[in-house]
């Protein structure tokens, strides 16, 4: 069966689930591993009755909508069996053995979140969707609401306890983690390294005709062994860019590595650059991201100056997911981000061939999205507000984001990548992970 052009809402997952586990009565089983915080199931599908684990996780974050789509077609491929030889790059024979290996997908680890992003799927799914369409509808909680990344902020969320309880129960050689990104290329992030994963990673990138990553801005002094290809430095390492990493042991990506599993971070772009694939020096580093830094305090000032004006009529954070995040984003997040990249410039200053272009394009597409993020969930509480005051203050800011989503798109000469080819890509990054982690075992 084709992969549709399209994403599919949590909703249709859970149903194409249900299905899969009709037609394919043993093999397949669903079952709840636990509650969100407002009381939704979470869901997972376990496919074969092998003795080795690969855990799949879906939709960690509620803004990135490819993961539930990838689930599965991956749950359907497996169960398909192949129908072709193995092509070059394919995962082995011994990933897709549903006697040697269970597939364990979650389907959605965020519903909560995906709820608050609803219509996004079709914000973004459609060809002539754009960046302010999917900005208008997505919804990306405070760092402490996101269930992989919760447990670093010292806060145990029911949907952070439900993974760590899987993995503690499966004991996954891998775990592979779904996410997109808005612009840019693919990568994929390791706990640590995975022999031969890289090549197969780069022929599916080539396939479905998405640029690679070089250069990603919350791994930039990640090791890099090959294109588009990071692993996370060891753990008293000071090499990390972004900002609380130096306490990701207690996230869930590493969790597996307690039972010698290793963990892969899968990013496919919704829009893609050609900038992302490009590895020569910058030819003005320096002053490209201190423009970049410029941008996101500058762009950030505007937002929260209208905040400031809604604050009186909207609802409070206590209540309002999205007004949480516009306060953690006005409290002092934007300079943080702003702030990360100043050794940076000076770094560039020094050494003039010291960053690439595609890593500055990671950066930028940081840098752009940070008001867009902010306006796009503001837009959506001042148009539920019913205060006279409203209907100008939504004026006026949609303004500021219509222009500041054309200027992303132009910046960064952004194209499409088509759903299927992004699901594609991300299946076949999956099973050869599985490959390479099956391989290391033997």
């Amino acid at each position: 069966m084709p992969t549709p052009d399209r994403y599919l809402t949590v909703a249709e997952v859970s149903d194409s689930a249900r299905r899969l586990v009709s037609r394919f009565p043993g093999t397949g089983r669903l079952r709840r591993i636990g509650m969100s915080r407002a009381g939704r199931p979470l869901q997972m599908l376990s496919v074969g009755h092998g003795p080795r684990h690969v855990l799949v996780v879906a939709r960690p974050h509620p803004d990135e909508p490819v993961g539930g789509s990838t689930a599965i077609a991956l749950a359907e491929r497996l169960l398909r069996g192949p129908a072709a030889p193995p092509a070059r790059g394919s995962a082995p024979a011994a990933a897709t053995d549903l006697s040697l290996v269970t597939w364990d997908i979650v389907l959605c680890l965020d519903p909560d979140g995906a709820a608050l992003s609803e219509g996004i799927e079709a914000a973004t799914g459609r060809r002539d969707r754009t960046p302010a369409d999917y900005y208008r509808a997505a919804y990306r909680p405070v760092a402490a609401e996101q269930p992989e990344w919760a447990p670093i902020e010292s806060r145990q969320l029911p949907e952070s306890q439900a993974l760590f309880d899987v993995i503690d129960d499966v004991r996954p050689l891998l775990q592979c983690s779904l996410h997109s990104v808005e612009a840019g290329g693919t990568w994929a992030q390791l706990t640590r390294p995975l022999p031969g994963f890289g090549t197969a990673f780069e022929d599916s990138a080539a396939t479905f005709g998405i640029p690679l990553q070089h250069g990603t801005f919350d791994a930039l002094y990640w090791g890099n062994p090959g294109p588009g290809v990071y692993v996370l430095p060891p753990p008293r390492d000071t090499a990390r860019l972004a900002a609380g990493s130096e306490n990701i042991g207690a996230s869930t990506w590493c969790a597996p590595g307690r039972y010698g599993g290793v963990t892969a971070i899968v990013e496919v772009p919704l829009w893609a650059t050609g900038l992302a694939d490009d590895p020569s020096p910058h030819p003005e580093a320096g002053a490209a991201l201190r423009a970049l830094s410029a941008l996101v305090r500058d762009g950030g000032r505007q937002v929260t100056a209208v905040l400031d004006k809604a604050r009186p009529f909207l609802p409070p954070a206590r209540d309002s997911a999205p007004r949480r995040v516009l306060e953690w984003m006005a409290d002092g997040l934007y300079d943080l981000v702003a702030g990360s990249w100043e050794p940076l410039a000076r770094q560039a200053d020094a050494d003039p061939d010291g960053l690439t272009t595609a890593q500055v394009c990671a950066l930028d597409v940081v840098a752009r999205r940070q008001p867009l993020r902010a306006a796009g969930l503001l837009l959506r509480l001042l148009a539920a507000a019913d205060d006279p005051a409203a209907p100008g203050l939504h004026r006026d800011l949609d303004d500021l984001f219509t222009a500041w989503s054309a200027d992303f798109e132009s910046a960064l000469r952004l194209r499409r990548v088509p759903v299927r080819r992004q699901v594609a890509h991300q299946t076949r990054t999956v099973l050869a992970a599985a490959g390479s982690a099956l391989a290391a075992v033997r």
